[in-house]
């Protein structure tokens, strides 16, 4: 506890703040000093030992769903044994603080609702935006993750019920990359929603009203940013979750502006190019000689696509030839130029071809080596799909990135391939056992690139968030895949390691900026002691 908490937390509103509440590990001291006596049971305990009932509790429960609601009480009660609980096992929980999880979470939020988290600025709230987010008890924040809740992990618009994302993916900052949790501030922009099943319910928490028109949300917007440079100027804003155009607009106008990220655009790019790096190492092929079809053509598949353009000119390509090497499916067919309904960043990617909506056609037409699903079509990926990537390549690449439905599971797209698929997917898969052969598929999710990439921005407080930074998260994560995990088809280190691998990302991406420039602080001799002197442990501190 800080010193302003010896003195103004006492009894129990000292037991209800969560940053400060210790529970029943409470000294005896402690108890006399701060008016705890008789208001915890006698017995005093140790973190690990209140850990180890946490984690009775969650192993008793039936579904991952109330194990995200145990643990949402948990964060809510005291902050640091639910991160030594997070932390503890990272490759079992973040499937439940985050996806797939929190997605069953999301759609049941105001149902599940049980106390504040984060901030909600709403519409009602517009030209007072600074005025509100001053409300907020910390002065340094850091992170803002902000999502309208407008297409929310394939589920499309569920408006204030998209809170669930923001609160997830902050803890992942936390217990991914040991990013201290005090730093980080949730927010829905609550602008409405399209969701008239949301707006009928009688528990929906959010406005129930239509969204604005496009020029009244732009100056929102607009508003918000302002008035975080205003009340938080050192803090980087994580956009998530927006309506595919609203996340490529804002991101294109502020990015220069401001230091921001879109995790959706960049984070999924970024994790998608880092598989590649991976897969391609095993096949023993450039980037740049690849062919890529995309299922699907949003945010997410415009983000990688430009991402990989800039990756293969790094090669040498030119970036028509690049962007001719990139085909377009979505849910209205191939994407070509006699098409009527594209936008100006889908126009990159139309190249001319006859119209279809038949994949396995544009398969056989194209030749791709690399298979990417985006589209939120579980099973778009069918037996005819794969068998046709692996008669095409020796080693086909297939990623189905689609959360929280793959368009093929692990086990499809090896048994479809003869056991020749590399894959990734969005959500996690078991290792699947072929005769004598154990495949790993990997999860290619974004908690491998935005946790690290936060740490290393945390520490060295960059001006803004270049292409060339995502890039170099990508080559760090690869790198990290030693030869081993290679021969036997991983293509992103085990998540059990994952804080290791972030810290290590993140002084990699540290060092990337003070050489670039972009650095707001000095250098410090050793990069690597400085940044893991700044990291979050989950402790109670005995000094206090």
């Amino acid at each position: 506890m800080n010193e302003s908490a010896h003195h103004s937390l006492r009894g129990t509103a000292l037991l209800n703040d969560p940053a400060f509440n210790r529970g029943t590990a409470f000294t005896g001291e402690e108890r006399r000093a701060y008016g705890l006596e008789g208001l915890l049971p006698p017995q005093i305990e140790t973190l690990d030992r209140q850990a180890e009932r946490a984690l009775r509790h969650l192993d008793a429960k039936p579904t991952d769903l109330e194990r995200y609601i145990y643990l949402s009480a948990l964060v809510d009660r005291n902050e640091t044994l639910f991160y030594k609980v997070l932390m503890s096992d990272p490759a079992r929980f973040v499937p439940i603080v985050y996806a797939p999880t929190l997605g069953e979470a999301c759609k049941a939020f105001s149902h599940i609702y049980r106390r504040p988290r984060g901030m909600y600025l709403s519409l009602e709230m517009k030209g007072r935006l600074a005025e509100v987010l001053r409300n907020w008890p910390v002065a340094d924040v850091r992170f803002i993750c902000v999502t309208t809740g407008g297409r929310i992990l394939g589920l499309g618009d569920i408006g204030a019920n998209g809170m669930g994302i923001p609160i997830g993916k902050l803890q992942l900052y936390t217990a991914c990359a040991a990013v201290p949790p005090q730093t980080t501030l949730p927010i829905q922009l609550d602008i409405g929603t399209t969701n008239a099943a949301l707006r009928a319910d009688p528990l929906y928490l959010g406005l129930r009203r239509e969204p604005p028109p496009q020029a009244e949300l732009d100056a929102f917007v607009a508003e918000f940013v302002d008035a975080v440079q205003e009340v938080f100027p050192a803090c980087c804003i994580h956009f998530e979750d927006w309506k595919g155009t609203d996340a490529i607009r804002y991101l294109e106008q502020y990015r220069e502006r401001v230091l921001c990220y879109n995790d959706d655009i960049q984070g999924t790019a970024s994790v998608t190019l880092a598989g590649l790096i991976t897969a391609l190492r095993i096949k023993d092929e450039k980037l740049s000689d690849q062919t890529f079809l995309f299922l699907g053509a949003g945010s997410s598949a415009l983000g990688t696509s430009d991402l990989l353009v800039k990756a293969m000119q790094a090669e040498g390509l030119s970036q028509a030839e690049a962007r001719a090497r990139i085909t377009m499916m979505d849910v209205r067919g191939l994407v070509e130029p006699s098409r009527t309904d594209l936008s100006d960043e889908q126009r990159r990617y139309a190249h001319t071809a006859e119209p279809t909506r038949d994949l396995p056609a544009t398969i056989r037409r194209v030749r791709p080596s690399v298979l990417i699903g985006v589209s939120t079509a579980g099973g778009a990926f069918t037996r005819e799909v794969v068998s046709l990537m692996a008669e095409i390549n020796v080693r086909p690449v297939i990623f189905p990135l689609s959360i929280p439905h793959a368009e093929c599971t692990a086990e499809q797209a090896y048994a479809w391939s003869d056991g020749r698929a590399l894959y990734a997917a969005g959500v996690p898969f078991p290792q699947v056992t072929r005769g004598e052969a154990v495949f790993r598929p990997g999860q290619a999710n974004n908690f491998y690139i935005f946790p690290g990439l936060g740490l290393a921005t945390y520490a060295t407080r960059p001006r803004l968030m270049t292409d060339a930074l995502i890039i170099e998260a990508a080559h760090a994560l690869a790198d990290q895949v030693d030869v081993t995990a290679q021969a036997r088809g991983m293509l992103y280190p085990p998540q059990s390691q994952i804080l290791e691998v972030q810290i290590t990302s993140a002084c990699r991406l540290a060092e990337y900026i003070f050489e670039s420039g972009m650095a707001q602080v000095d250098r410090p001799a050793d990069i690597r002691s400085w940044i893991e002197g700044m990291t979050y442990s989950p402790a109670y501190d005995l000094a206090d």
